[in-house]
Protein backbone atom coordinates (compact mmCIF):
# COMPACT_ATOMS: atom_id res chain seq x y z
CA UNK A 1 0.00 0.00 0.00
CA UNK A 2 1.06 3.69 -0.60
CA UNK A 3 -0.07 5.84 2.33
CA UNK A 4 -0.83 9.18 0.70
CA UNK A 5 0.35 12.32 3.12
CA UNK A 6 0.99 14.85 0.82
CA UNK A 7 -0.58 15.56 -2.91
CA UNK A 8 0.28 18.06 -5.91
CA UNK A 9 -2.54 18.91 -7.89
CA UNK A 10 -1.97 21.18 -10.91
CA UNK A 11 -5.14 20.84 -14.07
CA UNK A 12 -5.79 22.40 -17.05
CA UNK A 13 -9.07 20.21 -17.07
CA UNK A 14 -10.37 20.65 -13.67
CA UNK A 15 -13.57 18.74 -14.02
CA UNK A 16 -14.62 16.54 -10.78
CA UNK A 17 -11.91 17.43 -8.71
CA UNK A 18 -13.28 18.76 -6.08
CA UNK A 19 -14.92 15.64 -5.10
CA UNK A 20 -11.17 14.02 -5.18
CA UNK A 21 -9.71 17.03 -3.20
CA UNK A 22 -12.54 17.17 -0.58
CA UNK A 23 -11.70 13.09 -0.02
CA UNK A 24 -8.00 13.79 0.08
CA UNK A 25 -9.20 16.67 2.85
CA UNK A 26 -11.23 14.19 5.08
CA UNK A 27 -7.89 11.66 4.58
CA UNK A 28 -6.08 14.61 6.34
CA UNK A 29 -3.74 14.87 3.39
CA UNK A 30 -1.44 17.96 2.67
CA UNK A 31 -2.61 19.48 -0.95
CA UNK A 32 -0.01 21.81 -2.90
CA UNK A 33 -1.45 23.24 -6.28
CA UNK A 34 -0.75 26.30 -8.62
CA UNK A 35 -2.57 29.23 -10.29
CA UNK A 36 -6.22 28.42 -11.49
CA UNK A 37 -6.15 25.48 -9.43
CA UNK A 38 -5.33 26.48 -6.11
CA UNK A 39 -7.75 29.15 -6.61
CA UNK A 40 -10.88 27.30 -7.33
CA UNK A 41 -9.98 24.41 -4.52
CA UNK A 42 -9.99 27.97 -1.79
CA UNK A 43 -13.56 29.01 -3.65
CA UNK A 44 -14.54 25.42 -2.62
CA UNK A 45 -13.49 26.16 1.14
CA UNK A 46 -10.47 23.36 0.72
CA UNK A 47 -6.97 24.23 2.17
CA UNK A 48 -4.00 24.16 -0.15
CA UNK A 49 -0.79 25.24 0.04
CA UNK A 50 0.49 27.18 -3.09
CA UNK A 51 3.52 25.31 -4.68
CA UNK A 52 5.31 28.69 -5.16
CA UNK A 53 5.17 28.66 -1.19
CA UNK A 54 6.40 25.62 -0.90
CA UNK A 55 9.18 25.32 -3.01
CA UNK A 56 9.88 28.96 -1.93
CA UNK A 57 9.92 30.36 -5.74
CA UNK A 58 8.39 31.86 -6.99
CA UNK A 59 5.75 31.21 -10.06
CA UNK A 60 7.68 33.06 -13.07
CA UNK A 61 7.58 33.27 -17.24
CA UNK A 62 3.89 33.89 -17.52
CA UNK A 63 3.44 30.89 -15.67
CA UNK A 64 6.55 28.72 -17.91
CA UNK A 65 8.05 27.75 -14.64
CA UNK A 66 5.56 26.60 -11.91
CA UNK A 67 6.88 23.11 -10.56
CA UNK A 68 10.03 22.98 -12.06
CA UNK A 69 11.48 22.69 -9.17
CA UNK A 70 14.05 20.24 -6.84
CA UNK A 71 11.74 20.19 -4.24
CA UNK A 72 8.88 18.60 -6.37
CA UNK A 73 11.10 16.56 -8.32
CA UNK A 74 13.21 14.85 -5.58
CA UNK A 75 10.25 14.78 -3.49
CA UNK A 76 8.85 12.35 -6.21
CA UNK A 77 11.49 10.45 -7.06
CA UNK A 78 13.46 9.75 -4.07
CA UNK A 79 13.75 6.26 -3.29
CA UNK A 80 11.93 5.79 0.07
CA UNK A 81 13.85 2.07 0.66
CA UNK A 82 17.02 3.90 0.03
CA UNK A 83 18.87 5.02 3.27
CA UNK A 84 21.20 7.77 1.00
CA UNK A 85 17.95 8.99 -1.11
CA UNK A 86 16.00 9.73 2.09
CA UNK A 87 19.04 11.30 4.04
CA UNK A 88 19.79 13.37 1.21
CA UNK A 89 16.14 14.35 1.20
CA UNK A 90 16.51 15.52 5.02
CA UNK A 91 19.41 17.25 4.69
CA UNK A 92 17.88 19.63 2.02
CA UNK A 93 14.82 19.86 4.06
CA UNK A 94 12.60 18.52 0.97
CA UNK A 95 9.08 16.44 1.87
CA UNK A 96 7.86 13.68 0.36
CA UNK A 97 5.36 13.82 -2.47
CA UNK A 98 3.10 10.30 -2.62
CA UNK A 99 0.45 11.59 -4.66
CA UNK A 100 -0.10 13.74 -7.78
CA UNK A 101 -3.32 14.66 -9.63
CA UNK A 102 -2.22 16.38 -13.07
CA UNK A 103 -3.73 16.35 -16.34
CA UNK A 104 -2.06 18.71 -19.74
CA UNK A 105 -2.73 21.23 -21.75
CA UNK A 106 -4.63 21.03 -24.76
CA UNK A 107 -2.14 20.96 -27.17
CA UNK A 108 -4.18 18.25 -29.47
CA UNK A 109 -7.49 20.34 -29.41
CA UNK A 110 -5.85 24.17 -30.03
CA UNK A 111 -4.01 22.77 -33.24
CA UNK A 112 -7.20 21.80 -34.29
CA UNK A 113 -9.04 24.99 -34.20
CA UNK A 114 -9.45 27.03 -37.36
CA UNK A 115 -6.53 29.68 -37.94
CA UNK A 116 -4.26 29.35 -34.95
CA UNK A 117 -0.66 30.35 -35.54
CA UNK A 118 2.29 28.60 -34.73
CA UNK A 119 3.34 30.67 -31.80
CA UNK A 120 -0.18 30.20 -30.09
CA UNK A 121 0.29 27.01 -30.62
CA UNK A 122 3.68 26.71 -28.85
CA UNK A 123 2.07 28.17 -25.98
CA UNK A 124 -0.21 24.86 -25.31
CA UNK A 125 2.81 22.60 -25.42
CA UNK A 126 3.30 21.79 -21.49
CA UNK A 127 6.27 20.95 -20.22
CA UNK A 128 6.18 21.22 -16.35
CA UNK A 129 3.10 18.41 -16.63
CA UNK A 130 4.64 15.94 -18.32
CA UNK A 131 8.36 16.29 -16.07
CA UNK A 132 5.58 15.32 -13.10
CA UNK A 133 3.59 13.07 -14.37
CA UNK A 134 6.73 10.81 -16.16
CA UNK A 135 8.55 11.55 -12.50
CA UNK A 136 5.98 9.98 -10.32
CA UNK A 137 5.40 7.12 -12.98
CA UNK A 138 9.22 6.03 -12.68
CA UNK A 139 8.98 6.06 -8.87
CA UNK A 140 4.86 4.05 -9.04
CA UNK A 141 6.69 1.90 -6.01
CA UNK A 142 5.76 5.28 -3.72
CA UNK A 143 3.95 7.80 -5.88
CA UNK A 144 0.24 7.41 -6.98
CA UNK A 145 -0.16 9.43 -10.48
CA UNK A 146 -3.40 10.74 -11.43
CA UNK A 147 -3.69 11.81 -15.54
CA UNK A 148 -7.19 11.95 -16.06
CA UNK A 149 -10.09 12.55 -14.65
CA UNK A 150 -11.62 9.42 -15.42
CA UNK A 151 -9.85 7.94 -12.67
CA UNK A 152 -10.96 10.28 -9.93
CA UNK A 153 -13.72 7.65 -8.53
CA UNK A 154 -11.72 4.75 -8.37
CA UNK A 155 -9.33 6.74 -6.06
CA UNK A 156 -11.35 7.98 -4.42
CA UNK A 157 -12.73 4.66 -3.31
CA UNK A 158 -9.28 3.02 -2.53
CA UNK A 159 -8.69 6.05 -0.50
CA UNK A 160 -11.86 5.32 1.51
CA UNK A 161 -11.37 1.55 1.65
CA UNK A 162 -7.89 1.55 2.54
CA UNK A 163 -7.72 4.57 5.11
CA UNK A 164 -5.97 6.76 2.92
CA UNK A 165 -3.83 4.67 0.79
CA UNK A 166 -3.70 3.29 -2.85
CA UNK A 167 -2.43 -0.32 -3.99
CA UNK A 168 0.34 -0.94 -5.52
CA UNK A 169 -1.02 -2.64 -7.92
CA UNK A 170 -3.51 0.39 -8.79
CA UNK A 171 -0.47 2.66 -8.73
CA UNK A 172 1.56 0.28 -11.41
CA UNK A 173 -1.52 0.64 -13.57
CA UNK A 174 -2.07 4.54 -13.23
CA UNK A 175 1.99 4.58 -13.92
CA UNK A 176 1.69 2.65 -17.85
CA UNK A 177 -1.73 5.07 -18.03
CA UNK A 178 0.54 8.02 -17.67
CA UNK A 179 3.30 7.07 -20.26
CA UNK A 180 0.95 6.34 -22.49
CA UNK A 181 -0.10 9.48 -22.31
CA UNK A 182 2.95 11.47 -22.61
CA UNK A 183 3.94 9.20 -25.67
CA UNK A 184 0.99 10.17 -27.50
CA UNK A 185 0.98 13.89 -26.16
CA UNK A 186 4.55 14.12 -27.78
CA UNK A 187 3.95 12.18 -30.86
CA UNK A 188 1.21 15.29 -31.63
CA UNK A 189 3.71 18.02 -30.79
CA UNK A 190 6.60 16.09 -32.98
CA UNK A 191 3.53 15.82 -35.74
CA UNK A 192 2.54 19.24 -35.44
CA UNK A 193 5.82 20.65 -35.61
CA UNK A 194 6.94 18.87 -38.23
CA UNK A 195 4.24 19.51 -40.03
CA UNK A 196 4.74 23.15 -39.87
CA UNK A 197 8.46 22.86 -41.17
CA UNK A 198 8.24 19.71 -44.16
CA UNK A 199 11.15 19.43 -45.87
CA UNK A 200 11.20 21.30 -48.72
CA UNK A 201 9.27 19.53 -52.15
CA UNK A 202 7.40 17.09 -49.67
CA UNK A 203 3.55 17.63 -49.00
CA UNK A 204 3.80 15.25 -46.82
CA UNK A 205 5.06 14.41 -43.03
CA UNK A 206 8.51 12.70 -43.27
CA UNK A 207 7.70 10.79 -39.99
CA UNK A 208 3.86 9.23 -39.21
CA UNK A 209 2.16 8.51 -35.41
CA UNK A 210 -1.00 6.44 -35.43
CA UNK A 211 -2.97 5.74 -32.60
CA UNK A 212 -6.03 4.27 -31.77
CA UNK A 213 -8.11 3.28 -29.22
CA UNK A 214 -10.05 -0.42 -29.23
CA UNK A 215 -13.78 0.42 -29.11
CA UNK A 216 -14.56 -3.12 -28.57
CA UNK A 217 -13.90 -6.90 -30.34
CA UNK A 218 -15.64 -8.17 -33.10
CA UNK A 219 -17.17 -11.79 -33.55
CA UNK A 220 -15.21 -12.11 -36.73
CA UNK A 221 -13.61 -9.99 -39.63
CA UNK A 222 -13.80 -10.40 -43.05
CA UNK A 223 -14.63 -14.03 -42.82
CA UNK A 224 -15.88 -15.95 -39.82
CA UNK A 225 -12.02 -17.72 -39.62
CA UNK A 226 -10.50 -13.78 -38.99
CA UNK A 227 -10.29 -12.02 -35.36
CA UNK A 228 -11.15 -8.56 -35.45
CA UNK A 229 -11.93 -5.55 -33.69
CA UNK A 230 -13.12 -1.55 -34.27
CA UNK A 231 -10.85 1.09 -32.96
CA UNK A 232 -11.10 4.39 -33.47
CA UNK A 233 -8.08 7.40 -33.96
CA UNK A 234 -7.14 8.81 -30.45
CA UNK A 235 -8.60 11.63 -29.29
CA UNK A 236 -9.96 12.77 -32.94
CA UNK A 237 -12.93 10.76 -33.71
CA UNK A 238 -14.23 11.64 -37.01
CA UNK A 239 -17.19 10.09 -39.40
CA UNK A 240 -18.32 6.91 -39.06
CA UNK A 241 -16.10 6.64 -35.25
CA UNK A 242 -19.17 9.07 -34.11
CA UNK A 243 -22.09 6.31 -34.59
CA UNK A 244 -24.55 5.96 -32.26
CA UNK A 245 -26.65 2.96 -32.78
CA UNK A 246 -30.13 2.90 -32.07
CA UNK A 247 -31.16 -0.49 -33.00
CA UNK A 248 -30.75 -4.09 -33.80
CA UNK A 249 -28.07 -6.84 -34.10
CA UNK A 250 -24.01 -5.80 -33.28
CA UNK A 251 -22.52 -3.91 -36.40
CA UNK A 252 -19.95 -6.21 -37.94
CA UNK A 253 -16.76 -5.74 -39.63
CA UNK A 254 -18.32 -5.62 -43.17
CA UNK A 255 -21.17 -3.31 -41.67
CA UNK A 256 -18.70 -0.86 -40.49
CA UNK A 257 -16.54 -0.87 -43.72
CA UNK A 258 -19.81 -0.39 -45.88
CA UNK A 259 -21.18 2.38 -43.47
CA UNK A 260 -17.98 4.05 -43.92
CA UNK A 261 -18.47 3.80 -47.51
CA UNK A 262 -21.94 5.37 -47.88
CA UNK A 263 -20.98 8.26 -45.22
CA UNK A 264 -18.63 9.40 -47.59
CA UNK A 265 -20.86 9.29 -50.79
CA UNK A 266 -23.53 10.83 -48.31
CA UNK A 267 -21.68 13.71 -47.05
CA UNK A 268 -21.24 14.56 -51.04
CA UNK A 269 -24.52 16.31 -51.31
CA UNK A 270 -26.17 19.27 -49.84
CA UNK A 271 -29.64 18.30 -51.01
CA UNK A 272 -31.63 15.37 -49.36
CA UNK A 273 -30.12 12.32 -50.88
CA UNK A 274 -30.18 8.35 -50.49
CA UNK A 275 -27.64 5.96 -50.72
CA UNK A 276 -27.21 2.44 -51.32
CA UNK A 277 -24.17 0.65 -50.68
CA UNK A 278 -23.59 -3.18 -51.21
CA UNK A 279 -20.44 -5.33 -50.73
CA UNK A 280 -18.30 -1.37 -50.69
CA UNK A 281 -19.84 -0.12 -53.98
CA UNK A 282 -22.80 2.01 -54.50
CA UNK A 283 -25.94 0.28 -56.07
CA UNK A 284 -28.07 2.96 -56.60
CA UNK A 285 -27.50 7.12 -55.86
CA UNK A 286 -30.65 9.39 -55.79
CA UNK A 287 -31.07 12.93 -55.25
CA UNK A 288 -34.61 14.78 -54.55
CA UNK A 289 -36.33 17.81 -53.05
CA UNK A 290 -38.23 14.85 -51.49
CA UNK A 291 -36.68 12.27 -49.64
CA UNK A 292 -39.01 9.73 -50.42
CA UNK A 293 -38.75 10.48 -53.88
CA UNK A 294 -34.62 10.14 -53.72
CA UNK A 295 -35.56 6.76 -51.64
CA UNK A 296 -37.56 5.55 -54.19
CA UNK A 297 -35.37 6.31 -57.11
CA UNK A 298 -32.03 4.92 -55.20
CA UNK A 299 -33.77 1.44 -55.11
CA UNK A 300 -35.24 1.58 -58.44
CA UNK A 301 -31.63 1.82 -59.69
CA UNK A 302 -31.01 -1.30 -58.42
CA UNK A 303 -33.52 -3.24 -56.77
CA UNK A 304 -31.75 -6.83 -56.83
CA UNK A 305 -28.59 -5.50 -55.35
CA UNK A 306 -30.55 -3.47 -53.05
CA UNK A 307 -31.24 -6.59 -50.96
CA UNK A 308 -29.44 -6.61 -47.76
CA UNK A 309 -27.61 -3.51 -48.53
CA UNK A 310 -27.11 -0.35 -46.45
CA UNK A 311 -28.80 2.50 -46.45
CA UNK A 312 -27.74 5.85 -45.54
CA UNK A 313 -29.35 9.47 -46.03
CA UNK A 314 -28.66 13.13 -45.06
CA UNK A 315 -31.88 14.22 -43.49
CA UNK A 316 -33.81 12.57 -40.72
CA UNK A 317 -35.86 9.76 -41.55
CA UNK A 318 -39.42 10.63 -42.09
CA UNK A 319 -42.14 8.12 -41.58
CA UNK A 320 -43.37 8.08 -45.22
CA UNK A 321 -39.39 7.39 -46.42
CA UNK A 322 -39.10 4.24 -43.78
CA UNK A 323 -42.54 2.58 -44.76
CA UNK A 324 -41.14 2.43 -47.95
CA UNK A 325 -38.03 0.73 -46.60
CA UNK A 326 -39.47 -1.62 -44.21
CA UNK A 327 -41.89 -2.83 -47.82
CA UNK A 328 -38.79 -3.17 -49.95
CA UNK A 329 -37.37 -6.20 -48.54
CA UNK A 330 -34.24 -7.49 -46.19
CA UNK A 331 -32.12 -4.18 -44.85
CA UNK A 332 -28.41 -5.34 -43.00
CA UNK A 333 -28.34 -0.83 -41.48
CA UNK A 334 -30.17 2.46 -42.30
CA UNK A 335 -28.08 5.54 -41.16
CA UNK A 336 -28.90 8.94 -41.03
CA UNK A 337 -28.65 12.03 -38.98
CA UNK A 338 -31.98 11.22 -37.15
CA UNK A 339 -35.32 9.15 -37.14
CA UNK A 340 -38.72 10.40 -36.60
CA UNK A 341 -40.55 8.73 -33.99
CA UNK A 342 -43.22 7.61 -36.66
CA UNK A 343 -39.94 5.94 -38.67
CA UNK A 344 -38.35 4.68 -35.28
CA UNK A 345 -42.05 2.91 -34.90
CA UNK A 346 -42.11 1.24 -38.15
CA UNK A 347 -38.25 -0.24 -37.78
CA UNK A 348 -39.48 -1.50 -34.61
CA UNK A 349 -39.96 -4.97 -35.71
CA UNK A 350 -37.21 -5.33 -37.40
CA UNK A 351 -35.55 -6.29 -34.68
CA UNK A 352 -32.12 -7.21 -36.76
CA UNK A 353 -32.19 -4.09 -38.62
CA UNK A 354 -29.14 -2.07 -37.47
CA UNK A 355 -30.65 1.70 -37.12
CA UNK A 356 -27.44 4.51 -36.43
CA UNK A 357 -27.47 7.75 -36.08
CA UNK A 358 -24.52 9.84 -37.22
CA UNK A 359 -24.56 13.81 -37.46
CA UNK A 360 -20.73 14.73 -37.93
CA UNK A 361 -19.61 15.55 -41.54
CA UNK A 362 -16.26 15.94 -40.50
CA UNK A 363 -13.58 13.98 -42.25
CA UNK A 364 -9.83 13.03 -41.61
CA UNK A 365 -7.59 14.91 -43.63
CA UNK A 366 -5.81 11.70 -44.79
CA UNK A 367 -6.40 8.08 -46.58
CA UNK A 368 -4.48 5.39 -45.26
CA UNK A 369 -3.62 1.77 -47.25
CA UNK A 370 -2.11 -0.64 -44.98
CA UNK A 371 0.03 -2.74 -46.60
CA UNK A 372 2.29 -5.84 -45.70
CA UNK A 373 4.96 -4.19 -43.93
CA UNK A 374 4.37 -0.45 -44.35
CA UNK A 375 1.76 2.14 -44.83
CA UNK A 376 0.43 4.27 -48.38
CA UNK A 377 -0.64 7.84 -47.49
CA UNK A 378 -2.64 10.08 -49.36
CA UNK A 379 -4.87 13.22 -48.87
CA UNK A 380 -8.68 12.19 -49.23
CA UNK A 381 -9.86 12.65 -52.54
CA UNK A 382 -11.95 15.66 -52.08
CA UNK A 383 -11.73 17.12 -55.74
CA UNK A 384 -15.22 17.77 -57.11
CA UNK A 385 -16.08 19.98 -60.28
CA UNK A 386 -18.39 22.66 -61.19
CA UNK A 387 -19.52 23.49 -64.48
CA UNK A 388 -16.81 25.99 -65.71
CA UNK A 389 -14.07 23.68 -65.23
CA UNK A 390 -15.84 21.33 -67.45
CA UNK A 391 -14.39 21.18 -71.35
CA UNK A 392 -16.45 20.39 -73.74
CA UNK A 393 -14.44 18.61 -76.40
CA UNK A 394 -17.25 17.01 -79.38
CA UNK A 395 -18.87 19.14 -81.65
CA UNK A 396 -22.53 18.24 -79.97
CA UNK A 397 -23.11 20.15 -77.00
CA UNK A 398 -24.09 18.81 -73.29
CA UNK A 399 -27.84 20.62 -72.40
CA UNK A 400 -28.05 22.70 -69.47
CA UNK A 401 -29.84 19.28 -67.72
CA UNK A 402 -27.36 16.55 -69.40
CA UNK A 403 -24.74 19.04 -67.56
CA UNK A 404 -26.32 18.61 -64.18
CA UNK A 405 -26.40 14.91 -64.38
CA UNK A 406 -22.96 14.73 -65.65
CA UNK A 407 -21.89 16.46 -62.34
CA UNK A 408 -24.32 14.11 -60.18
CA UNK A 409 -23.22 10.84 -62.38
CA UNK A 410 -19.32 12.32 -61.36
CA UNK A 411 -19.78 12.82 -57.49
CA UNK A 412 -20.71 9.49 -57.37
CA UNK A 413 -17.98 7.92 -59.99
CA UNK A 414 -15.73 8.74 -57.34
CA UNK A 415 -17.05 6.50 -54.61
CA UNK A 416 -17.62 3.61 -56.70
CA UNK A 417 -13.85 1.01 -56.82
CA UNK A 418 -12.25 1.42 -60.06
CA UNK A 419 -13.01 0.63 -63.45
CA UNK A 420 -15.84 2.74 -62.54
CA UNK A 421 -19.24 3.59 -64.87
CA UNK A 422 -21.89 5.41 -63.89
CA UNK A 423 -25.61 5.68 -66.02
CA UNK A 424 -27.22 8.81 -64.88
CA UNK A 425 -30.68 10.65 -65.31
CA UNK A 426 -31.19 13.57 -64.12
CA UNK A 427 -30.07 13.47 -60.38
CA UNK A 428 -30.35 9.75 -59.95
CA UNK A 429 -28.18 6.41 -60.26
CA UNK A 430 -29.53 4.03 -63.05
CA UNK A 431 -26.83 1.28 -63.84
CA UNK A 432 -23.30 0.96 -62.14
CA UNK A 433 -20.80 -0.55 -63.17
CA UNK A 434 -17.50 -1.36 -60.73
CA UNK A 435 -14.85 -2.77 -60.15
CA UNK A 436 -14.27 -4.68 -63.30
CA UNK A 437 -10.28 -5.05 -65.03
CA UNK A 438 -11.50 -3.00 -68.45
CA UNK A 439 -13.57 -0.05 -68.61
CA UNK A 440 -15.58 -1.14 -71.64
CA UNK A 441 -16.65 -4.30 -69.68
CA UNK A 442 -18.05 -1.77 -66.69
CA UNK A 443 -20.17 -0.38 -68.86
CA UNK A 444 -21.47 -3.68 -70.21
CA UNK A 445 -22.42 -4.13 -66.52
CA UNK A 446 -24.03 -0.95 -66.33
CA UNK A 447 -25.77 -1.08 -69.42
CA UNK A 448 -27.35 -4.46 -68.47
CA UNK A 449 -28.01 -2.71 -65.01
CA UNK A 450 -30.08 -0.07 -66.67
CA UNK A 451 -31.84 -1.89 -69.15
CA UNK A 452 -34.55 0.68 -70.89
CA UNK A 453 -33.46 3.15 -68.51
CA UNK A 454 -30.03 3.31 -70.09
CA UNK A 455 -31.76 5.35 -73.40
CA UNK A 456 -30.95 9.25 -72.90
CA UNK A 457 -28.70 8.61 -70.23
CA UNK A 458 -25.61 10.41 -69.15
CA UNK A 459 -22.48 8.27 -68.27
CA UNK A 460 -19.25 9.05 -66.14
CA UNK A 461 -15.83 7.38 -66.36
CA UNK A 462 -13.47 7.65 -63.04
CA UNK A 463 -10.69 7.40 -65.89
CA UNK A 464 -10.00 7.84 -69.69
CA UNK A 465 -10.94 5.46 -72.04
CA UNK A 466 -8.03 3.47 -73.66
CA UNK A 467 -10.09 2.55 -76.29
CA UNK A 468 -13.46 3.62 -78.44
CA UNK A 469 -15.09 0.27 -77.65
CA UNK A 470 -16.47 1.81 -74.57
CA UNK A 471 -18.60 4.62 -76.62
CA UNK A 472 -19.60 2.19 -78.94
CA UNK A 473 -21.07 0.10 -76.07
CA UNK A 474 -22.30 3.16 -74.65
CA UNK A 475 -23.73 4.66 -77.71
CA UNK A 476 -25.52 0.81 -78.15
CA UNK A 477 -27.48 1.84 -75.38
CA UNK A 478 -28.66 5.38 -75.94
CA UNK A 479 -26.02 7.45 -73.73
CA UNK A 480 -26.08 10.81 -74.89
CA UNK A 481 -23.47 12.59 -72.86
CA UNK A 482 -20.33 11.02 -71.67
CA UNK A 483 -18.25 13.18 -68.50
CA UNK A 484 -14.59 11.89 -68.59
CA UNK A 485 -11.01 12.77 -67.41
CA UNK A 486 -9.34 13.02 -71.02
CA UNK A 487 -5.55 12.60 -71.13
CA UNK A 488 -5.97 9.09 -73.67
CA UNK A 489 -3.80 8.76 -76.73
CA UNK A 490 -7.08 7.39 -77.75
CA UNK A 491 -8.95 10.92 -76.98
CA UNK A 492 -8.95 11.97 -80.47
CA UNK A 493 -10.22 8.46 -82.14
CA UNK A 494 -13.02 8.03 -78.52
CA UNK A 495 -13.92 12.44 -79.57
CA UNK A 496 -14.23 10.66 -83.36
CA UNK A 497 -16.89 8.74 -82.20
CA UNK A 498 -18.73 10.49 -79.67
CA UNK A 499 -19.08 12.71 -82.88
CA UNK A 500 -20.25 9.83 -85.18
CA UNK A 501 -23.23 9.28 -82.78
CA UNK A 502 -23.96 12.68 -81.47
CA UNK A 503 -22.93 12.03 -78.03
CA UNK A 504 -21.25 15.00 -76.29
CA UNK A 505 -18.24 14.72 -74.17
CA UNK A 506 -16.80 16.78 -71.58
CA UNK A 507 -13.13 16.53 -70.06
CA UNK A 508 -12.67 17.06 -66.11
CA UNK A 509 -8.97 16.61 -66.42
CA UNK A 510 -9.23 15.05 -62.99
CA UNK A 511 -9.62 11.56 -62.41
CA UNK A 512 -11.34 9.60 -59.78
CA UNK A 513 -9.24 5.77 -59.38
CA UNK A 514 -10.77 3.93 -56.02
CA UNK A 515 -8.75 0.82 -55.65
Amino acid sequence: MIKIHRALISLSDKSGVIELAKELVAQKVEILSTGGTAKLLRENNIKVKDVSEYTGFPEMLDGRVKTLHPKIHAGLLALRDNEEHMQMIKKQGIGLIDMVVVNLYPFESAISKEGVTEKEAIEFIDIGGPSMLRSAAKNFASVAVVSNPRQYKQIIEELKTNNGSITRKTASELAAEVFKLTSHYDSVISSYLSSCHKREGSLMPQELKLEFDKVKDLRYGENPHQNAAFYIQKNNPQGIARLKQLQGKELSFNNILDLNSIWEIVREFKNPVVVIVKHNNPCGVAENKHLIQACQDAFECDALSAFGGIVGLNREVDEKTAKFMVESGFLECVVAPGFSQGALKLFLPKKNLRLLELDSFGEDKYDFKKIDGGLLLQDKDSGLLNENEMKVVTKTKPTKEQLKSLLFAWKVAKHVKSNAIILAKDFKTVGIGAGQMSRVDSVIIAKRKAGKKAVNSCLASDGFFPKPDSIQEAAACGVKAIIQPGGSIADKEVIQVCDQYRISMVFTGMRHFKH
